[in-house]
């Protein structure tokens, strides 16, 4: 994986997230050199869902409250069917997402996750993938769907599934490195 050191990056989750999709980003970008925040709606724990039962509990190391999307370079989106249905009715997690868009920041969503992406507006117009039950979704939402491990578009980056996330992975530290992405009109 590409040199992450100086980069900052923010992983919005709440419970429910796919455990290695929050965990395994995490750990990699880590070891990659880069700071990644645990980011969630309120302190403490957060609690994973690990194939087919709850999960381990994820140290959350800062709340929505606390962070802006100027202090990082990127944002991660794990997946998960709970989550990314929880975080999609939260208007302060959206304004959060948002912001890194707007500001030619990365933004990378795995497996349900890309339902944020719909919910604020960014998979009008974009190449995406994601898990096949979200496909429907995606495209009603305006988004080129395909099914690819990794489908990158001007700085979005989308997986489908766990089995994807070394591409998922590796195409983040490429975009992060390449630096701020200027957006066509959709």
């Amino acid at each position: 994986m590409q040199d992450l050191q100086g980069k900052s990056i923010a992983l919005l989750a709440t419970s429910g997230f796919e455990q290695s999709e929050l965990e395994v980003p995490r750990d990699r970008l880590r070891s990659a050199g880069a700071t990644v925040h645990v980011i969630s709606l309120e302190p403490g724990q957060i609690k994973g869902w690990d194939k087919n039962d709850w999960g381990r509990p994820v140290d959350v190391d800062k709340t929505l409250d606390s962070v802006s999307a100027d202090d990082y370079d990127a944002i991660v989106l794990p997946g998960g069917q709970i989550n990314p249905d929880l975080l999609r009715v939260e208007q302060k997690a959206l304004d959060f997402i948002s912001k890194f868009w707007s500001d030619s920041k990365v933004v990378a969503a795995i497996c349900h996750a890309p339902w944020l992406l719909a919910e604020t507006g960014i998979a009008r117009g974009r190449k995406m993938t994601s898990y096949p039950s979200v496909k429907t979704d995606l495209i009603n939402a305006g988004a080129q769907w395909e099914d690819s491990p990794v489908v990158t578009d001007q700085g979005l980056v989308t997986s489908r599934n766990p089995g994807d996330l070394d591409a998922f992975c590796e195409k983040i530290a490429e975009e992060i490195n390449e630096g701020r992405h200027e957006r066509r009109a959709a």
